[in-house]
């Protein structure tokens, strides 16, 4: 194969390679409204059978608790819930929006967990080795949070997505002041 040929087919091959990624698992801070809400609305589909708690156990998912509770609150800000992981997609440096690493919940009267919204999560570590950037989603970057933290484990980045309860706050914001912890 001739060089000019070799640079063709190494240039098929990288968008080829492109086209089989998640379509936003990177992100693009210019990412028009349109196509976000389009990726929000996917993230809805795909988490719509986490709202039975059950399903979302079945599906890897388990609780985990804040070193201060299971549901986790910020006084005068709000509150996340109660947080239930994936250890495999923690544990991983994929960034998947129909694959999230969190889901969060919040306690009813009844003892039911009603869905809120979902969250995203890599280790900083993990992810610098790999990227000169911090991560994007939707058009927004990741939160860094610093170890040492209230949740005990090294540093990470964090998007939160209410997706299932309206934030004033914004659909990214980490605290959700109509959230409250029991």
């Amino acid at each position: 194969m001739t060089h000019p040929l070799k640079t063709l087919a190494g240039v098929a091959l990288a968008a080829m390679l492109a086209l089989q990624a998640p379509a936003f698992a990177h992100g693009d801070a210019d990412e028009s409204d349109e196509k976000i809400q389009s990726s929000i609305d996917e993230v809805r589909r795909a988490t719509l059978p986490f709202h039975d708690v059950q399903a979302a156990i079945n599906a890897g998912y388990a609780k985990f608790p804040d070193q201060a509770g299971d549901c986790v609150a910020q006084p005068g800000q709000g509150a996340m819930g109660v947080h239930y992981l994936n250890g495999t997609f923690v544990g991983d440096t994929v960034l998947d929006p129909l694959r999230p690493e969190a889901l969060m919940y919040q306690p009813q009267k009844n003892g039911k967990l009603e869905l809120l919204g979902v969250e995203y999560i890599v280790f900083q570590d993990a992810w610098d080795a790999l990227h000169p950037q911090p991560p994007v989603l939707f058009g927004h970057p990741f939160h860094l949070v610093r170890s040492p933290n209230r949740y005990g484990v090294p540093g990470f980045y964090e998007l939160h997505l209410w997706v299932w309860e309206h934030n004033r706050n914004g659909i990214f914001n980490d605290w959700n002041p109509k959230v409250r912890c029991p």
